[in-house]
């Protein structure tokens, strides 16, 4: 932010009928940035959603794909699956509409006060955001693997001709164990990348909010 250094610099140095004009530059500058950040933020969502629905098409021409589908109807949870897939691209569809609303929102105000509530809103839904999405994998996660350990080991223990089979509580505490593990690791992996893909942009908008509770216009 080197331009709006020198210019807060030059607004304290001159007088007052500067100040005024030199407010509304600020004001400007700290639209704008925020405005194009904004702007990032849901193009960044877009290309997100874009490259997951292009991975899961070309996914779904291979055996892996073929094969994984077979094993959920066989384990009953397809059309769980399915819903559970949809629901998901649904949530996401509402958040990438709130980024395109608050982009078009924040490109309109007018006022210290209009663009200040813009930006609390905005770091709001993307945090509802990154929350959401996290939460979304550790439970699919989970579940998952819950389920193809079960199976799993009742067909293991079916191939050995145990009539009933049954896991023994032992191995299902360390698998619960390792399952945490596993998933702490992974969602706080995937909460890296978060930080990383919507990190900086946050952390620029809250920088400008810090700068537009200085001016009053």
């Amino acid at each position: 932010m080197e331009e709006l250094d020198l210019l807060k610099k030059a607004w304290k140095k001159d007088n007052q009928s500067f100040n005024q004009v030199s407010e509304v530059e600020i004001y400007k500058m700290l639209h704008t940035k925020s405005s194009s950040i904004v702007k990032w933020i849901l193009i960044i969502s877009l290309f997100e959603l874009g490259f997951g629905f292009i991975f899961n098409i070309l996914i779904s021409f291979t055996k892996y794909d073929s094969r994984n589908i077979e094993l959920l109807k066989k384990w009953n949870i397809y059309d769980g699956y399915v819903v559970f897939g949809v629901l998901i691209y649904l949530v996401v569809f509402c958040f990438i509409y709130k980024f395109y609303q608050m982009y078009k929102n924040i490109s309109v105000v007018d006022n210290t006060k209009q663009l200040l509530n813009s930006i609390l809103k905005t770091r709001k839904i993307v945090r509802n955001y990154v929350i959401f999405n996290l939460i979304s994998f550790a439970l699919f996660f989970v579940t998952i693997f819950s389920i193809a350990f079960y199976h799993g080991y009742i067909d293991l223990l079916a191939t050995r001709g145990i009539t009933h089979p049954v896991i023994p509580v032992k191995n299902a505490i360390i698998f619960f164990i390792i399952l945490v593990i596993l998933t702490s690791i992974f969602t706080f992996l995937f909460w890296l990348f978060y930080r990383l893909l919507y990190g900086i942009l946050l952390r620029k908008l809250n920088a400008n909010y810090k700068e537009l509770k200085k001016i009053d216009l």
